[in-house]
């Protein structure tokens, strides 16, 4: 009996392509339900990560009987009952909001601007030059990583005691001693980092060194090389370390409430303190870090995207 290969290889091969056609479209149905589950897990995880801050800004609109009756239910979260701005008007009562955001504000944009600057060269020179004990330096920045602030706070508060200053009296300058109670012991003692060092020298070196080379050739400068090429190229480093400097130094409540005793240069953080005195006003409290959140919130709004990229590409050339 004969048997007729051809038509056996036509009908093999018409169903190798069939599969070989299915398997793309498969493909892509696997990618978009991994990509489906993916979205509904970031989504549950990003509404349970945003309870906090709904209920703190809800309650920031409620008095507080009504917050501590809600507090057990789900009507914690919902602008539901005796809504009103009253808890704001009285934070502006009991404390000065206006001078502490505008201390937080000084603050913070000096530590990131100078520290944006400081760091960035020195990670410059650990990463891009050649000089004898460069890696002892690198290992020495890296360590000062696992020391906790609270171990060298009171000796910091000593050493700041004891350092020259310049001030003003009756239209005079004097020569003095100690930083205590002023602006620079908040913002001097902060500029320099060592993650935000290491995290510079980490991505200066995932750019080639033949751009120095060449750039050398024609006749630049290292300072040059710094700000003409290095710096353009890495605006993710520099959008993380901004973040990563920015929140350290609006949260700053430890050092301020030992070096600070005017309320006039007090930071947001520090302000705090003022509704828990006698009777803890809850709606005010709310009230009070709703104001201090929003810049955070807003800040990272604006860098999100560098600060992301910036830790994508760390990750795969750090």
């Amino acid at each position: 009996m004969a048997i007729d290969t051809t038509s056996t290889r036509a009908v093999t091969t018409r169903g190798s392509g069939q599969r070989r056609a299915a398997t793309p479209a498969s493909e892509h149905r696997v990618r978009l339900r991994g990509r489906i589950f993916t979205y509904i897990a970031m989504s549950v995880f990003g509404i349970i990560f945003m309870f906090p801050l709904v209920f703190m800004f809800v309650s920031s609109l409620k008095p507080d009987a009504q917050i501590l009756q809600d507090v057990d239910s789900p009507m914690a979260f919902v602008p539901a009952g005796d809504i009103s701005l009253d808890n704001y008007f009285g934070v502006f009562d009991r404390v000065p909001v206006a001078q502490f955001l505008f201390n937080s504000i000084f603050i913070t944009v000096l530590t990131v601007g100078l520290g944006l600057i400081v760091n960035s060269m020195a990670g410059f020179a650990l990463s891009r030059l050649r000089w004898k004990g460069r890696a002892v330096v690198m290992a020495m920045v890296i360590a000062t990583l696992i020391v906790p602030f609270e171990t060298i706070a009171v000796p910091m508060v000593y050493w700041v005691a004891q350092l020259p200053t310049l001030v003003i009296e009756g239209g005079l300058l004097k020569y003095d001693f100690g930083w205590l109670n002023t602006y620079e012991v908040q913002i001097v003692p902060f500029v320099a980092n060592a993650f935000s060092i290491f995290l510079f020298a980490q991505y200066f070196s995932t750019i080639p060194t033949s751009l120095d080379e060449a750039a050398r050739i024609d006749g630049a400068s290292w300072f040059t090389i710094y700000r003409r090429i290095l710096v353009p190229l890495s605006g993710p480093a520099f959008a993380t370390v901004a973040i990563l400097t920015f929140l350290p130094a609006w949260n700053q409540y430890l050092w301020p409430l030992m070096v600070v005793q005017k309320e006039e240069l007090r930071p947001v953080m520090v302000g705090m303190q003022y509704f828990f005195q006698l009777n803890t006003a809850w709606g005010e409290v709310m009230a009070y870090t709703s104001l201090i959140t929003l810049p955070v919130l807003i800040v990272f709004l604006i860098f999100q995207r560098a600060f992301v990229s910036s830790i994508a590409a760390s990750g795969v050339k750090g």
